[in-house]
């Protein structure tokens, strides 16, 4: 996770409990170069309790008070043969498979179908048996800490390392549990906080409208992005107003693998390679103002600044003053050492 920027297009559950429409999700995420597609593997008996209420975004989103917070998770289990089905899937279209497991069984189930590592979702970082259940599976772990102070997010890798889980195989995602995000709420100078609280590499999972925060995540040294999307922003469901449409999830792994280059140099500032080239054309050296006899002492009033630079340096000016011309020089030309003693 060190050297590439994972990115990790976010169908979750997206799909609104149709398998075309998650096998839809899995031909956009893989045409717009995404890493891993991931989706959400729960049970709505052991997520929410039939009458926890829906999140206010969710009531917004679905423009429905009355569907409790269970009978909507209801609709969206994802069942466990969709998972081997969506999977050979994923392998045909050339990208990798992922799920968030929300609870014990869920961890266990996703672990014997062997994905690469586990993702913690905002709201299980205090759910410390869960924790500890990852812990046990000794995968790598990335976590989102939406809703989490810095005391939270210790305590949530307190569990993971005294589970067995090193702390080079654990990624910290900022994140803001708000569906979408308010631009004033990202605070996304927040992941270097964790970065530099606990040593940690550091990503970010968004929530915003729109692309540019996380390329601006990346270009402050984000190794994971995360980014929910959609068929269509208009499809009931609750995160769908939150999500990019394909051509926006296209754009954004575009523009972070662009960011990637630009970040991927040795930090030294050097001419590069491709700008040698430009490097004569663009800058000035010295020129003969006017025809100056032989052994004739240069003045001020003798010297052009002129295009290209492949003559003497303006920074050697006061140098070149009072010196002679060994021969004559012709006025426009451009000045030598050799021309002069």
């Amino acid at each position: 996770m060190r050297n590439h920027v994972l990115i990790i297009a976010e169908a979750g559950v997206n799909h609104n409990g149709d398998f075309e429409k998650a096998k839809q999700l899995i031909d956009f995420a893989a045409i717009a170069g995404a890493d891993y597609v991931k989706f959400q593997t729960f049970k709505a008996d052991k997520l929410v309790s039939k009458s926890a209420i829906k999140a206010d975004y969710q009531t917004k989103n679905l423009n429905d008070r009355t569907t409790s917070q269970y009978d909507m998770l209801k609709k969206l289990e994802m069942p466990e043969q969709w998972h081997y089905e969506l999977i050979e899937y994923c392998k045909l279209k050339g990208i990798k498979f992922l799920s968030t497991g929300f609870d014990v069984q869920s961890i266990d189930f996703l672990d014997k179908i062997d994905i690469p590592f586990f993702k913690v979702p905002s709201g299980e970082i205090t759910n410390k048996p869960y924790l500890q259940h990852i812990a046990s599976k000794n995968k790598p772990v990335i976590v989102s800490t939406g809703m989490a102070n810095l005391d939270e997010i210790r305590d949530c890798i307190t569990v993971l390392i005294n589970g067995g889980i090193a702390i080079e195989k654990i990624t910290i995602l900022h994140c803001n549990t708000e569906y979408p995000t308010p631009m004033e709420d990202v605070n996304l100078l927040a992941m270097n906080a964790i970065r530099e609280a606990f040593g940690v590499d550091v990503g970010y999972s968004d929530h915003t409208q729109g692309i540019e925060i996380p390329i601006a995540a990346v270009a402050l040294g984000a190794t994971v992005i995360e980014k929910h999307f959609t068929l269509d922003r208009n499809l009931p469901g609750p995160d769908h107003k939150a999500s990019l449409e394909p051509n926006e999830l296209e754009a954004m792994v575009k523009a972070i693998r662009n960011i990637e280059l630009a970040i991927s140099g040795s930090g030294q500032k050097l001419p590069s390679k491709s700008e040698m080239k430009n490097k004569d054309i663009a800058r000035k050296s010295l020129h003969v103002a006017r025809t100056i006899p032989m052994a004739e002492k240069i003045t001020s009033n003798d010297i052009i600044l002129l295009r290209p630079g492949n003559g003497i340096s303006p920074m050697k000016i006061n140098e070149v003053i009072g010196m002679k011309a060994i021969h004559e020089l012709d006025e426009g030309s451009i000045l030598k050492w050799e021309d002069l003693e």
